[in-house]
């Protein structure tokens, strides 16, 4: 198999890699933090590289683009810890592509495709415990019109998104609709979340909404595997840097009159994240090769990405700030900045021991080996 990437994918990791070492410093990033996690003009900027319509039609002004460049784009991404989310717009690009109706992906894609509409997927709910079947929220229809109450929790940029992705239970099923935030019911309570990005609670009472599709639930799965094989990238850009920032440190502290990187045990150690970096990049390039796959290898390969991408983050991560003592956890060093995020990227769509219990659920008669 070849894992080259094609010169249009090396133009797109260029072009987005220029654009973080430029435009999204450090300093800019700190300063989106104190402001709230979220900068409109940052997601306009995301837009304008077209990195927005990565996953919707030409019809509809996208690029047509598939996994690999979403995934491409998205390690790019995680090299600068960009707040704007990304993943959210893949996520709603896939679904609504894949499963809205004709007139739905007609109105809300172009505006996805250029930028005009966050659109974020609120799936969680306060029992959930990431289960996607755990929905509580109520869908009522009267003639041609819905609408949907409930609550969501733990919303990505809930309280600056444009429209919201809502499951709904509706005659003993799941579907799925689209909310506007700006509908009457439709109440948010936003908040920073550790990495300094935003999320929020959101409430819906008798909101007005758009039925996208009545089986719901294979889009959640769906559009929630987009979301884990984007958060595996993101985070093999953010171990990249990750290991950038303490190699480089280890080359310069010095200790005892030499530099940490003359110490054989540490080379060790930096050797032992070395390896847990390249297992995260296999398994992202996995579960990214895997996305147009059936459902049920789908989503086992998934989880599977997910528990291997959890395991290389909880390491490297406390190993590069036990390497660094106590800078590694000051506000002012960005290596604690990356370390906060790989802290909240293992959280995101079920934590390790989440996905360990769903690779063993899924697995076959062969244990797994040969499936």
């Amino acid at each position: 198999m070849d894992f080259n990437f094609s010169d249009d994918q090396e133009q797109l990791r260029d072009a987005v890699r220029k654009w973080v070492d430029r435009s999204y410093g450090f300093e800019r990033r700190q300063g989106i933090v104190k402001a709230g996690g979220f900068d409109r003009a940052g997601y306009g900027e995301l837009a304008e590289l077209g990195l927005t319509g990565l996953y919707v039609a030409e019809e509809h002004g996208g690029m047509a683009m598939g996994p690999v460049e979403a995934m491409v784009a998205m390690e790019e991404l995680g090299r600068g810890i960009v707040l704007e989310p990304l993943a959210q717009t893949l996520v709603a690009s896939g679904v609504l592509g894949g499963y809205a109706p004709a007139t739905v992906q007609a109105r809300w894609l172009p505006k996805i495709a250029a930028g005009e509409a966050l659109v974020v997927l609120a799936q969680q709910e306060r029992k959930g415990r990431w289960r996607l079947d755990a929905v509580e929220t109520q869908a009522a229809q009267a003639g041609s019109d819905w609408t949907v109450t409930g609550d969501k929790s733990v919303v990505p940029a809930g309280d600056q998104a444009d429209a919201f992705l809502v499951p709904a239970r509706t005659g003993g099923k799941i579907a799925l609709f689209l909310v506007e935030r700006g509908a009457q019911g439709v109440k948010t309570r936003g908040y920073s979340t550790i990495d300094g990005a935003r999320a929020a609670e959101v409430g819906f009472r008798d909101a007005a909404a758009t039925l996208v599709t009545t089986d719901g639930l294979p889009a959640i799965e769906h559009g929630v595997d987009i979301g884990i094989a984007a958060t595996c990238a993101e985070a093999v850009g953010v171990l990249d840097k990750t290991m950038e920032v303490t190699a480089e440190y280890m080359n310069t502290r010095k200790q005892f009159g030499v530099t940490l990187a003359t110490f054989q045990a540490l080379r060790h150690r930096m050797a032992d994240m070395k390896m847990q970096l390249e297992l995260a990049r296999s398994m992202s390039y996995y579960a990214s090769l895997k996305l147009n796959a059936p459902a049920e290898e789908r989503r086992r390969a998934m989880s599977r990405a997910k528990y291997q991408l959890g395991v290389s983050m909880r390491f490297i991560g406390q190993n590069s700030v036990q390497l660094h003592g106590g800078i590694g956890v000051t506000d002012e060093y960005i290596g604690s900045h990356y370390f906060k995020k790989l802290t909240q990227m293992e959280l995101t769509y079920g934590d390790t021991l989440h996905h360990l219990g769903e690779v063993s659920e899924r697995m076959q008669d062969t244990a797994g080996v040969f499936a």
